[in-house]
């Protein structure tokens, strides 16, 4: 196993603690709902179902995406937690429907709030571990280009948000006795977790689509580039993708085709050393190109519609065990 292996099957760490997190915070702000009667701490709960459900995910993606490549997955498992993230934005959506579901009786038939005080105190206990949780996560997924970590913590970043709404409303109700504060509140706070969920899916999808890299990276490799474009060389069909964790960058070098393929091999080498150093972590694929050749100008497009003129394998030199390469010879010879 890799040491990389070794460091993404490490974040399964995070995935307990948000698992923690999130039984405690479900466990406290069902006590604040009983309380109260707050339809708006009801809400606050039920998302921090949503939490649990999305930890234990984040657990099992992560610990797939951790496993390294094998014959059915050449570039790794880490995509996977696109899924991951995917599914936590979907279930961030089912949480603010039954949120509105919930809050709309109330706003037709308002019900008086109960020991609102007591309710509000376990409440804000419940916010700020989620609070602290949410940093550790969020810091971890940044640390670590784990979009599932990232998707986890800014979940209970909102979830923190929400709190704080429904804090609002239930105290706005004890403050001016005005009982509807509390369902129009967790309506708004329905709307805000939409926003959240549909920011999260809609990330998730385009990592599954193969979205190139950022603008950043795409400036550090153009950089790393650049040296070798003003010694002459040039290269084209630059392509980049990113997979969760992972960073993939492919292109074509094209050099005098009067080159060795000794001088051809370690210029890219190079290119591909300075490279992984602008963007830790990245695989490279290299396509050496002769310059003199027509056809390594047709090859730019990522699905090549034209197929250059073949050449008969007899003219290529037969390579010996030894290494030499010598013409190949006829059998009757």
């Amino acid at each position: 196993m890799t040491s990389n292996t070794t460091n993404r099957s490490s974040l399964t760490r995070f995935a307990w603690l948000s698992i923690a997190a999130a039984i405690t915070t479900i466990a406290l702000k069902a006590s604040a709902y009983l309380l109260t009667g707050s339809v708006g701490l009801l809400s606050d709960a039920l998302e921090s179902i949503v939490n649990l459900v999305g930890a234990l995910m984040a657990l099992a993606i992560l610990t797939i995406a951790a496993r390294p490549a094998d014959e059915e997955h050449d570039f790794g498992h880490s995509k996977a937690e696109y899924f991951s993230s995917g599914v936590e934005g979907t279930l961030i959506l089912l949480a603010a429907a039954s949120i509105i579901v919930t809050a709309i009786p109330r706003l037709i038939a308002p019900k008086p709030l109960e020991q609102v005080g007591l309710g509000l105190g376990v409440s804000v206990v419940a916010s700020l571990v989620n609070l602290f949780v949410a940093q550790v996560l969020l810091r971890a997924g940044k640390q670590y280009h784990s979009i599932t970590l990232e998707a986890d913590a800014r979940h209970l970043m909102t979830d923190v948000w929400t709190s704080v709404g429904v804090l609002a409303g239930v105290g706005a109700v004890a403050l001016t006795g005005w009982v509807r504060l509390d369902p129009i509140v967790a309506c708004l706070v329905a709307v805000n977790i939409v926003w959240s969920g549909v920011s999260i899916v809609r990330k998730s999808v385009l990592g599954l689509m193969d979205t190139a890299l950022p603008i950043e990276d795409q400036k550090k490799l153009e950089k790393a580039l650049e040296p070798y474009t003003q010694r002459g060389v040039q290269y084209h069909a630059l392509r980049t993708r990113e997979s969760a964790a992972r960073k993939f960058v492919s292109l074509h070098v094209l050099v005098p085709g009067l080159w060795t393929v000794q001088r051809g091999h370690r210029l890219l080498e190079n290119i591909e050393a300075d490279i992984r150093d602008a963007l830790p972590g990245v695989t490279v694929f290299t396509h050496l190109e002769s310059l003199n050749d027509p056809a390594s100008w047709d090859d730019t497009s990522l699905d090549r519609t034209e197929t250059p003129l073949r050449e008969s394998p007899e003219k290529y030199p037969q390579q010996s065990s030894d290494g030499d390469a010598h013409p190949r010879k006829n059998e009757g010879s």
